[in-house]
């Protein structure tokens, strides 16, 4: 006979105590509470690279750009999450007696990992689309050259792309600006990864 382990359920109220103490960043998924794995180098530099481009890209225009440690309500889904990248626009919709969690991305972006590049394309990628301001998504592959892009075009339909081509300009829609894709992944050496 196998024992079976209860898990213990938390609140979100509960969660937030936790999290405020927390040497880690964890997420929260309807009362569950997942440690988030550290980021490699390569993860790292290219959300780093592309906080850089849209900073840049977007300078002045009424947008605010986050990396990795902002957190993300998801109320539709009972998660708290941090993405690698967001742009919200202005202003800031902060969840109601919070001033650390944001409420309305319009586009996200994960740098895919192997532990978790299964749940951000799915799990991941339908909870962000409970987001009534979410309009477009990008996932990085940081061990080769490999982009995938989606698009909101109306309700319940998304356009998706795909790059492998390092000398490909990828659009993004909802800011009328270019990115060479090569920049992502400037200073990644992948015959140097594990």
């Amino acid at each position: 006979m196998i024992a079976q382990t209860e898990t213990k359920t938390y609140t979100p109220e509960e969660y937030l105590e936790l999290e405020i103490t927390s040497e880690t960043r964890n997420e929260y998924r309807n009362g569950e509470i997942i440690p988030m794995t550290g980021g490699t180098p390569d993860h790292n530099e290219i959300a780093g690279n592309l906080y850089t481009l849209l900073k840049f890209a977007l300078k002045g225009q009424s947008y605010r750009i986050f990396i990795t440690d902002q957190r993300l309500w998801i109320p539709a889904v009972s998660l708290y999450t941090y993405p690698d990248v967001m742009v919200l626009q202005k202003p800031l919709e902060l969840q109601t007696g919070r001033k650390d969690t944001v409420l309305n991305p319009r586009f996200i972006v994960e740098v895919l990992s192997k532990s978790t590049q299964n749940y951000d394309r799915i799990e991941k990628f339908a909870s962000y689309r409970t987001i009534p301001t979410f309009q477009e998504y990008l996932l990085i592959d940081q061990y080769r050259i490999h982009v995938e892009h989606y698009v909101k075009t109306a309700v319940n339909q998304w356009i998706f792309s795909e790059y492998d081509d390092p000398n490909i300009n990828l659009s993004l829609s909802n800011f009328e600006t270019q990115i060479l894709i090569a920049d992502l992944y400037e200073n990644i050496d992948f015959n140097n990864q594990e």
